[in-house]
């Protein structure tokens, strides 16, 4: 139980920490000063909505989020969104391809170079099937995590960062609802194509409660350090390498090998969401569909990172609080205490 449900943890913070989390800039998009009573909503939030995503797979064995996201808002409203988790997971794959680009200019590299490498390896990767993006998961969310700790651990040591500023001022609270509600869209892609993989509702507790908490803990460090430098982070088009730069070299080649492997399996995971929704009506096999996809992303990522992050994440996060809405409300309807459909 405890093995399978950090197996799906690591795949879940995968999933969460892409390009625009990892690099700060999604953290400082939403949150910011006076928000640390909205990182706390978050992370409850969080857990509240893998648990039932995970319930839901689990209960009805989906292997794509389309049954998946019938449950959730109903068959009409599922064709609304399906097209709607279709782009955004589309636009995230732009916008993690763009990311590689970026990292890559941070080793003086060119963009294309940063973009080629990005592309060649997610399509090896999904020559191993959905196994290969688990895998991926696995082994670059622990490093991923353990040195976002140590850097930011690092920071808020060295410049005696308030973790807590005021308690009484924290006009920013609701930002917590948009933000959440943004990441559960690839949650319902990555989760709904693994339902039937689960094996007990204990995988689920262990997999919900451990992935919220790592990305509460994360989520409040990484804020807290970027409003103790607010002045540079509008510098930089990753807020990270503003905190970055306060520190030797090896830490932040490390911390950039890091950045750019958060962009890799955020890709990954995206890319296995619309896979597994395309090969209902393309029986093709997964590598082929992948570099279909990459092909047609590829000219996009021209409008920027930044760009992309500061305009396509909040109108997802705001179209998608339905969603959590129905997620809250979900383990207290009818339809939860229906048996699932043979």
């Amino acid at each position: 139980m405890w093995i399978a449900g950090f197996k799906w943890m690591f795949l879940i913070i995968g999933t969460a920490i892409g390009a625009g989390y990892a690099s700060g800039r999604e953290i400082w998009q939403f949150f910011g000063y006076e928000s640390e009573l909205a990182l706390v909503i978050f992370m409850i939030l969080f857990i509240v909505c893998c648990s039932v995503l995970l319930h839901i797979s689990y209960t009805f064995r989906t292997s794509s989020y389309v049954p998946l996201l019938q449950i959730i808002v109903g068959k009409r409203l599922s064709i609304v969104y399906d097209v709607m988790i279709f782009l955004y997971l589309f636009t995230i794959s732009i916008v993690m391809i763009a990311g590689s680009g970026v990292t890559g200019q941070a080793f003086h590299l060119s963009y294309w170079w940063g973009v080629a490498i990005i592309v060649m390896l997610l399509i090896l990767t999904f020559m191993r099937g959905i196994n290969g993006v688990v895998i991926i998961n696995q082994f670059v969310s622990p490093f991923l995590i353990i040195g976002l700790l140590y850097a930011l651990g690092q920071f808020i040591f060295d410049f005696n960062v308030p973790l807590i500023s005021d308690w009484k001022a924290q006009s920013n609270w609701l930002a917590a609802f948009p933000f959440v509600a943004l990441n559960i869209l690839p949650l319902i892609a990555v989760l709904g194509a693994i339902g039937h993989k689960v094996k007990s509702k204990g995988e689920i507790y262990v997999a919900s409660i451990s992935s919220g908490l790592v990305l509460g803990v994360v989520s409040f460090m990484y804020n807290s350090s970027l409003v103790q430098i607010a002045d540079e982070v509008l510098v930089y088009e990753m807020p990270l390498f503003a905190i970055l730069q306060h520190y030797p070299m090896n830490l932040f080649i490390f911390m950039s090998v890091m950045l750019w492997l958060a962009i890799f399996t955020a890709a990954a995971c995206s890319i296995l969401g619309l896979i597994t929704r395309l090969q209902a009506r393309i029986p093709l096999k997964m590598w082929i569909i992948a570099t279909l996809l990459i092909a047609c992303m590829i000219p996009l990522t021209l409008f920027g990172f930044s760009t992309l992050v500061s305009v396509t994440y909040p109108i997802y996060g705001f179209l998608n609080l339905y969603v959590l809405i129905r997620l809250i409300y979900y383990p207290f309807s009818k339809r939860a205490r229906k048996k699932p459909i043979k």
